[in-house]
């Protein structure tokens, strides 16, 4: 062993300062929307399932775990019957998850009442599955939460112990999130629990909403460019965060968790195939061509998207259909955050001179929120594409009602009928009677009925700052949601 077990304790009593009556320092006082799942889960946990709270690296899942802590604790809960380990510290993977408890219990003895574990980055330790499997199984006064960036941290998970999980997939932050984390003043906004009920508002409502939330306008351009990462978030300089973007997430998951977890080591071309998603954010992925320019095989290719898929550094939608129609058709990638790619490509303020990229990162900072805000009702996504090329962005099917958005962001003047043709056939073949069109303008904004053969569709107008912010402050709120 390289340490002594009093070596060993002393670093885990660093990361446990409760236990000598202390807290976690510097801790924020509010709290992102994931959190009450999180608490949930402490009070009455499902029989038989431990917590895995999924997301990217730096997304913020370790200090929603400090903050559960703080929780039990405020709530009575013996210090010493809470434990906290990261297992990217070196001696705590090389020592394991048994001898971590054993070194624990050794060291600070089990009190009255059930018992906390929460394990940061758990995928890096060996045999893991097998562990949880027997706490769950056989320590039935053990409450296990553990924190994953990597999908494989699910689905070996569930082919060593089916239905051993409860998982909460943590985004980055939402555009409201944002806005709470840097403390910056909000316009006074009426309540929306779902976006299906600005349908029902009156001509002058939709006018006086739309002054009122004027300075959501810079605030929403200042959240694309920083980032929905909370460290980058915080940061001033706009030219520091994508830097840290770059820099700290992404190079992080490439370089590093990509050969630690995956065995990766043709890093460099995966940073390229990386490199071209970041060019064409929201776009369909043109697989022959990425092979042709990157002079890279087709099964390498898919082979690192899906392990950007599984680092949660993007997400993938395929074509609207069945069978075949999906097989062959063409995902559509988005990144995990619209200020990655500025980030990546050094962009800076300049993305907000370019109004193709500035579209782009609006509709993968769109999708983001509706992906995060209906995603645990196992929401199926996908984007449709119809003849001559005309699309439609984003379908969702809430419970077997298809809910079609497009993503219009350049001024009132492309959101008429002419410029919705695809919007239009969609809902025409499909008989949807509701559809929505995220714009730029905030006096882009109001219900819009059209007809084309026997269908007749209502559209609700709406810019993206108030979109996002409403599905960031309805999440954040739990308030429950009819419909999207």
């Amino acid at each position: 062993m390289i340490a002594s077990q009093p070596e060993l304790f002393a670093v885990l009593r660093q990361y446990n300062p409760w236990w000598a009556g202390g807290r976690s320092a510097d801790l924020p006082g509010w709290r992102r929307a994931a959190f009450r799942e999180i608490a949930a889960w402490m009070e009455n946990p499902p029989a038989g399932r431990a917590l895995l709270l999924s997301g990217a690296r730096q997304v913020g899942k370790t200090t929603l775990f400090l903050q559960a802590i703080d929780t039990l604790l405020d709530r009575g809960v013996p210090p010493t019957n809470v434990l906290y380990a990261t297992f990217d510290h070196p001696l705590f993977k090389l020592v394991g998850l048994e001898a971590l408890v054993r070194l624990w219990r050794e060291f600070e003895p089990a009190r009255e009442g059930p018992e906390y574990l929460f394990l940061d980055e758990i995928q890096m330790t060996k045999d893991w599955q097998t562990w949880i499997k027997h706490q769950v199984d056989f320590e039935k006064r053990r409450r296990v939460a553990v924190t994953g960036s990597a999908t494989p941290l699910v689905t070996e998970g569930q082919e060593s112990g089916v239905g051993r999980w409860q998982t909460i997939r943590l985004a980055t932050l939402s555009f409201y999130e944002y806005l709470q984390l840097k403390k910056l003043p909000t316009p006074a906004l009426p309540a929306v629990t779902s976006l299906r009920e600005v349908f029902d508002w009156q001509a002058a409502r939709f006018a006086r909403v739309a002054e009122e939330a004027r300075p959501l306008a810079g605030l929403f351009h200042d959240y694309l460019l920083r980032g929905g990462f909370p460290q980058s978030a915080l940061l001033e300089s706009i030219p520091l965060a994508q830097k840290l973007l770059r820099e700290d997430i992404v190079d992080k998951v490439l370089k590093r968790d990509m050969t630690a977890l995956f065995g990766v080591r043709r890093v460099l071309e995966l940073e390229h195939v990386f490199l071209y998603l970041c060019l064409h954010d929201g776009g369909q992925l043109d697989l022959p061509q990425l092979c042709a320019g990157l002079q890279l095989k087709r099964p390498t290719v898919s082979s690192f998207i899906d392990l950007l898929e599984a680092t949660h550094l993007i997400y993938r939608l395929m074509p609207f259909g069945y069978g075949k129609q999906v097989l062959r058709g063409r995902p559509k990638i988005y990144l995990a955050d619209a200020a990655i790619a500025p980030g990546v490509l050094l962009k800076g303020k300049a993305l907000l001179e370019d109004a193709d990229g500035l579209a782009r990162a609006v509709e993968t900072a769109f999708f983001k929120h509706v992906f995060t805000r209906y995603y645990a009702r196992s929401i199926g996504f996908s984007y449709w594409r119809g003849k001559q090329d005309r699309e439609v962005d984003i379908i969702a099917d809430l419970d077997g009602q298809l809910v079609p958005f497009e993503v219009k962001y350049r001024g009132a003047a492309h959101t008429g009928v002419g410029d919705l043709k695809g919007m239009m056939e969609f809902c025409a073949t499909h008989g949807v009677e509701r559809g929505y069109v995220i714009t730029r303008e905030l006096t882009d904004f109001g219900v819009h009925a059209v007809e084309r053969g026997s269908t007749r569709t209502r559209l609700l107008k709406i810019p993206a700052p108030l979109a996002c912010y409403w599905l960031g402050r309805s999440e954040l709120e739990s308030v429950s949601a009819e419909g999207a």
